[in-house]
Parts: structure tokens; C-alpha cells; sequence
């Protein structure tokens, strides 16, 4: 890596496309941010603040909410600005940076999602021992992994792109991402670097997507067989991560499809469904939440109560 080719400036050509819509753009962003970081910091101080809810499920429900928040803050106040600004230039070094977070982004929720999707596992099927397996310290084990190999690899990737000439200096795109910044890039290593986004993509998508889903074939399974009251329970249990799941896997789909089909879009239309991925789901994560869990539900309540009451 040269301190030349970090140094760089390269172009968003989206900006100067969407000119004319460029203040309903940001507007539309602004207030689904804004709407995104209240709902997920009001959530975040009620698993903080109450006791009840500092159990296994709640613990890593908190990093996959303070991941989406990681990931949305690193993309939309620079995209915002550029917006009003009318700038549409980015260095080299920062549009790495920008795609080392929206690559950790969608990494973490999946490795986190099958945590969550394990826990519930053991919850179903051992639950004498769910706190005897659940212990404080696996709960740390679980999110050190969930967390840092998804980091690890990630960096790599960076490291690897960082490494390759650069033939181009335009992205049509509103951001950086891995796929429009290799399209950038030319020469051999281009291929090791695309096969180790291979091996990512197989590790730290597919990979957690079957162990999901194999893990709620099993659990249907259970709830077939099980009684009524029991059946209820565990739909009630696993609904709001299976609602979350589904929810994200479909807008990362929704991103794989926007790829192979963007150059024939509008350039509005281009720019608000390139942003889908990593504006939509931060903000319904934790609204789902908040309507499926009973828990939460009731935490909410309570805190409302003692705001009533104080004021």
C-alpha cells in the first residue's frame, strides 16, 4: 500500500445524476436515520437499564443494534453532506474506510443472527441447561467470534484491494462499496482478491445463512409435534429473530439482484436502491423487536409508567 494511491480522489458520478432530486434524496435519508437512531437508542438503553432483559438474547440483540448503528453512521452523514454540499469527490484512503464498515456491517449481522439463532436452539431443545450452557463467559466467547472474524477477514479484503493499481477514478454509485472499488482497480491480483472475496462471501454469508436455516428446519420441526400452549411459546420466542433474518437476507438479496440490474435504471431509482441494504434494515431490526417481544413490550411500559410518574 502507497501513500500515493490512498491519497487519490475518485468521483461519485451518482451525485450529478440525481441533481434535480437531490434535496428529496436527503431528505428521505435524514429522517429515516433519524427515525433509525432514536428506535435503536431508546432499545439500547432499555436492555442497558433493565436487569430482565440482561439475558443471553438481549445481550446479542444489543451488538447486532450497536453494529447497525456503526454501519449507518459511517455511510449516511458523509453522504449527506455530500448531498448538500454538492461535492462529489472522496479520497481513496476514505472510500476503503467506507467499505471496510459497510462490509463489517453486513458480516456482523449475520454471524450475530446465527448466535442469536444458536441461543434459541438451545433454548428450545436443553432448557434445564440453557444457564448452565448460556454461561456469562460462552456469551462472551460467542460475541468475541461473532465479532472479531468477521473484523479479521474484512480487513484482509482491504488490505488486498489496497494493494491493487488503480485504472479508474469514477463510481456510480452515492457510496463506496467492495464491489464498485475493485471494479476500479486492474492487473493479476485482481484475482487473488476475487477469490478471496469468494471464500468471504462463503464464510461469512452462505455459510451463516444454512446454519440459520437449518437451525429453524429443526425448530419447526419441534413446533409441529409440540402441544398447543408449548407451540405458542416457542413461535413467540424465535418470531422476532426469524422476522429479523428474513428481513435482512432479503435486502441483502435485494442488493446481490441491484447489482446485475442497475445500469438499466433511473438514476433516482439507482441511487435510493443502492442505499436499501444499509438504510432499511437498521431502523425495522429494532421496531420488529419492539412489536414481537413480549419482554421488551413490557419493559417499555414500565419505563413509560416511571416517566408519567416522575414528571
Amino acid at each position: 500500500m502507497n501513500a500515493s494511491s490512498l491519497s487519490f480522489t475518485l468521483i461519485f458520478t451518482a451525485y450529478k445524476d440525481i441533481d434535480s432530486a437531490k434535496y428529496v434524496f436527503f431528505t428521505v435519508v435524514l429522517l429515516i436515520y433519524i427515525a433509525s437512531l432514536f428506535t435503536n437508542v431508546i432499545l439500547l438503553l432499555l436492555i442497558y437499564f433493565d436487569t430482565y432483559l440482561h439475558k443471553p438474547m438481549y445481550i446479542f440483540l444489543f451488538n447486532l443494534i450497536v453494529n447497525g448503528l456503526i454501519g449507518s453512521t459511517s455511510v449516511w452523514p458523509k453522504v449527506m453532506a455530500m448531498l448538500l454540499t454538492h461535492v462529489n469527490t472522496i479520497s481513496y484512503a476514505e472510500c476503503l474506510l467506507q467499505v471496510f464498515f459497510t462490509a463489517t456491517y453486513g458480516s456482523c449481522n449475520y454471524t450475530v443472527l446465527t448466535v442469536m439463532a444458536y441461543d434459541r436452539l438451545v433454548s428450545i431443545f436443553q432448557p434445564l441447561q440453557y444457564h448452565a450452557i448460556m454461561t456469562p463467559q460462552k456469551v462472551r466467547q460467542l460475541l468475541l467470534a461473532a465479532d472479531l472474524v468477521p473484523v479479521l477477514c474484512v480487513l484482509g479484503q482491504i488490505f488486498l484491494t489496497s494493494r491493487m493499481p488503480l485504472c479508474k477514478h469514477t463510481i456510480h454509485r452515492i457510496l463506496c462499496d467492495n464491489l464498485s472499488v475493485s471494479g476500479l482497480s486492474c492487473g493479476d491480483s485482481i484475482h487473488v482478491t476475487n477469490i478471496y472475496g469468494l471464500c468471504l462471501v462463503v464464510a461469512l454469508l452462505i455459510l451463516p445463512v444454512l446454519i440459520v436455516l437449518l437451525s429453524y428446519i429443526k425448530i419447526i420441526g419441534f413446533i409441529l409435534k409440540a402441544s398447543g400452549k408449548a407451540r405458542y411459546k416457542t413461535f413467540e420466542t424465535c418470531s422476532p429473530h426469524i422476522i429479523v433474518f428474513i428481513n435482512f437476507s432479503l435486502a441483502s438479496l435485494f442488493s446481490v439482484v441491484y447489482n446485475r440490474i442497475y445500469p438499466y435504471l433511473p438514476a433516482e431509482a439507482n441511487a435510493f436502491l443502492s442505499v436499501n441494504y444499509i438504510l432499511v434494515p437498521p431502523l425495522l431490526h429494532p421496531i420488529i423487536y419492539g412489536i414481537k417481544s413480549r419482554e421488551i413490550r413490557k419493559s417499555l411500559s414500565n419505563f413509560r409508567k416511571r416517566t408519567v410518574w416522575i414528571t
